[in-house]
Protein backbone atom coordinates (compact mmCIF):
# COMPACT_ATOMS: atom_id res chain seq x y z
CA UNK A 1 0.00 0.00 0.00
CA UNK A 2 2.88 2.16 0.37
CA UNK A 3 3.98 2.64 -3.12
CA UNK A 4 0.89 4.02 -4.18
CA UNK A 5 2.23 7.44 -2.22
CA UNK A 6 5.54 6.88 -3.52
CA UNK A 7 7.15 9.43 -5.69
CA UNK A 8 9.95 9.43 -7.58
CA UNK A 9 11.11 13.06 -7.93
CA UNK A 10 14.23 12.57 -9.57
CA UNK A 11 12.04 10.45 -12.73
CA UNK A 12 9.47 12.74 -12.33
CA UNK A 13 11.70 15.92 -13.16
CA UNK A 14 15.00 15.69 -14.04
CA UNK A 15 15.67 16.80 -17.68
CA UNK A 16 16.31 12.93 -20.06
CA UNK A 17 16.73 14.92 -23.11
CA UNK A 18 19.77 17.57 -23.25
CA UNK A 19 18.07 21.15 -22.73
CA UNK A 20 19.96 22.35 -26.00
CA UNK A 21 18.56 19.44 -28.24
CA UNK A 22 14.70 20.00 -27.12
CA UNK A 23 15.12 23.79 -27.63
CA UNK A 24 16.52 23.11 -31.22
CA UNK A 25 13.89 20.46 -31.98
CA UNK A 26 11.31 23.08 -30.74
CA UNK A 27 12.42 25.57 -32.62
CA UNK A 28 12.96 23.76 -35.93
CA UNK A 29 9.35 22.34 -35.81
CA UNK A 30 8.09 25.33 -34.50
CA UNK A 31 9.05 27.43 -37.59
CA UNK A 32 8.30 25.13 -40.20
CA UNK A 33 4.89 24.58 -38.87
CA UNK A 34 3.93 28.26 -38.58
CA UNK A 35 5.86 28.48 -41.87
CA UNK A 36 3.39 26.44 -43.80
CA UNK A 37 0.00 27.80 -41.73
CA UNK A 38 0.78 31.26 -42.51
CA UNK A 39 1.04 30.45 -46.19
CA UNK A 40 -2.11 27.74 -46.60
CA UNK A 41 -4.39 29.21 -43.98
CA UNK A 42 -7.37 31.35 -44.72
CA UNK A 43 -7.22 33.61 -42.00
CA UNK A 44 -7.13 33.48 -38.11
CA UNK A 45 -11.25 34.68 -38.28
CA UNK A 46 -12.02 31.70 -39.97
CA UNK A 47 -10.98 28.48 -38.37
CA UNK A 48 -13.60 25.48 -38.99
CA UNK A 49 -13.67 21.79 -38.25
CA UNK A 50 -10.96 20.89 -40.99
CA UNK A 51 -8.93 23.88 -39.70
CA UNK A 52 -9.21 22.11 -36.20
CA UNK A 53 -8.65 18.43 -37.38
CA UNK A 54 -5.21 19.89 -39.39
CA UNK A 55 -3.54 21.29 -36.21
CA UNK A 56 -4.75 17.98 -34.14
CA UNK A 57 -2.69 16.21 -36.60
CA UNK A 58 -0.08 18.37 -36.79
CA UNK A 59 0.43 18.12 -33.38
CA UNK A 60 0.14 14.13 -33.45
CA UNK A 61 2.32 14.15 -36.61
CA UNK A 62 5.09 16.99 -34.96
CA UNK A 63 5.12 14.57 -31.37
CA UNK A 64 8.19 12.45 -32.72
CA UNK A 65 10.28 15.59 -34.26
CA UNK A 66 9.98 17.76 -31.26
CA UNK A 67 10.34 15.15 -28.27
CA UNK A 68 12.89 12.71 -28.38
CA UNK A 69 11.22 10.34 -26.45
CA UNK A 70 11.09 12.85 -23.53
CA UNK A 71 9.94 11.11 -20.36
CA UNK A 72 9.73 13.95 -17.52
CA UNK A 73 7.40 16.66 -16.63
CA UNK A 74 10.54 19.30 -17.04
CA UNK A 75 11.47 18.24 -20.61
CA UNK A 76 8.01 18.85 -21.67
CA UNK A 77 7.69 21.69 -20.45
CA UNK A 78 10.37 23.21 -21.84
CA UNK A 79 9.48 22.24 -25.06
CA UNK A 80 6.20 24.31 -24.27
CA UNK A 81 7.89 27.15 -23.39
CA UNK A 82 10.20 27.02 -26.35
CA UNK A 83 7.13 27.16 -28.62
CA UNK A 84 6.05 29.44 -26.88
CA UNK A 85 8.37 31.92 -26.65
CA UNK A 86 8.31 31.51 -30.57
CA UNK A 87 5.42 32.23 -30.91
CA UNK A 88 5.06 35.47 -28.19
CA UNK A 89 8.72 36.54 -30.57
CA UNK A 90 7.23 36.35 -33.67
CA UNK A 91 3.84 38.47 -32.80
CA UNK A 92 6.34 41.06 -31.08
CA UNK A 93 8.33 40.97 -34.16
CA UNK A 94 5.75 41.93 -36.36
CA UNK A 95 4.97 44.94 -34.31
CA UNK A 96 8.60 46.38 -35.35
CA UNK A 97 9.03 45.33 -38.95
CA UNK A 98 6.46 46.15 -41.98
CA UNK A 99 7.30 43.81 -43.98
CA UNK A 100 7.00 40.35 -42.01
CA UNK A 101 3.34 41.94 -40.90
CA UNK A 102 2.69 41.92 -44.40
CA UNK A 103 3.55 38.46 -44.59
CA UNK A 104 1.75 37.21 -41.57
CA UNK A 105 -1.41 39.14 -42.18
CA UNK A 106 -3.39 38.56 -45.38
CA UNK A 107 -4.62 40.95 -47.48
CA UNK A 108 -8.00 41.93 -47.75
CA UNK A 109 -10.48 41.18 -50.93
CA UNK A 110 -12.85 43.37 -51.82
CA UNK A 111 -15.91 40.71 -52.26
CA UNK A 112 -18.73 43.54 -53.42
CA UNK A 113 -18.38 47.07 -54.46
CA UNK A 114 -21.18 49.23 -55.46
CA UNK A 115 -23.98 46.49 -56.04
CA UNK A 116 -21.43 44.05 -57.88
CA UNK A 117 -20.07 40.99 -57.23
CA UNK A 118 -16.29 40.33 -57.78
CA UNK A 119 -16.22 36.60 -58.50
CA UNK A 120 -12.34 36.37 -59.15
CA UNK A 121 -11.85 37.56 -55.33
CA UNK A 122 -14.66 35.50 -54.22
CA UNK A 123 -12.77 32.72 -55.29
CA UNK A 124 -9.22 33.75 -54.06
CA UNK A 125 -10.86 34.30 -50.97
CA UNK A 126 -12.25 30.73 -51.26
CA UNK A 127 -15.91 31.72 -50.38
CA UNK A 128 -19.22 30.91 -51.57
CA UNK A 129 -21.68 33.06 -52.65
CA UNK A 130 -24.08 30.91 -49.69
CA UNK A 131 -21.47 32.55 -47.08
CA UNK A 132 -21.60 35.66 -48.64
CA UNK A 133 -25.10 36.14 -48.56
CA UNK A 134 -25.46 34.91 -44.67
CA UNK A 135 -23.04 37.20 -43.80
CA UNK A 136 -24.74 40.07 -45.89
CA UNK A 137 -28.24 38.90 -43.90
CA UNK A 138 -25.89 39.53 -40.48
CA UNK A 139 -25.88 42.69 -41.47
CA UNK A 140 -29.66 43.59 -42.36
CA UNK A 141 -28.80 43.34 -45.91
CA UNK A 142 -31.16 40.61 -48.13
CA UNK A 143 -29.56 41.76 -51.96
CA UNK A 144 -25.83 42.37 -53.18
CA UNK A 145 -27.41 45.45 -54.92
CA UNK A 146 -27.96 47.14 -51.12
CA UNK A 147 -23.82 46.87 -50.26
CA UNK A 148 -21.38 49.41 -51.12
CA UNK A 149 -18.79 47.72 -50.05
CA UNK A 150 -18.10 44.10 -48.60
CA UNK A 151 -14.69 42.82 -48.31
CA UNK A 152 -12.77 39.57 -46.62
CA UNK A 153 -10.30 41.53 -44.22
CA UNK A 154 -7.19 39.49 -43.21
CA UNK A 155 -8.81 37.99 -40.29
CA UNK A 156 -11.21 36.28 -42.15
CA UNK A 157 -13.84 38.41 -41.25
CA UNK A 158 -16.43 40.20 -44.10
CA UNK A 159 -16.83 43.38 -43.03
CA UNK A 160 -20.09 44.81 -44.89
CA UNK A 161 -20.67 48.78 -45.85
CA UNK A 162 -24.61 49.36 -46.76
CA UNK A 163 -25.59 52.36 -49.12
CA UNK A 164 -26.77 54.80 -47.02
CA UNK A 165 -29.36 57.62 -47.62
CA UNK A 166 -27.84 61.46 -47.71
CA UNK A 167 -28.56 63.01 -44.34
CA UNK A 168 -30.68 60.13 -43.16
CA UNK A 169 -30.20 60.63 -39.48
CA UNK A 170 -30.94 64.38 -40.07
CA UNK A 171 -34.21 63.34 -41.69
CA UNK A 172 -35.50 61.18 -38.59
CA UNK A 173 -34.28 64.42 -35.90
CA UNK A 174 -36.87 66.69 -37.56
CA UNK A 175 -39.71 63.82 -38.16
CA UNK A 176 -39.36 63.60 -34.51
CA UNK A 177 -39.14 67.45 -33.85
CA UNK A 178 -42.82 67.97 -35.38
Amino acid sequence: MSHLFTVDWQETFAFKVPIAETLLRGTIVYLVLFGMLVKFRRGAGTVGVGDLLLIVLLADAAQNAMANDYKTVSDGLLLIATLVFWNVFIDWLATKSEWLDQVLHKPRFELIRDGRLNRENLRKAMVTNTELMAHLREKGIENIEEVRLAQMEGDGKISVIGFESAGQDDDDDSRGAA
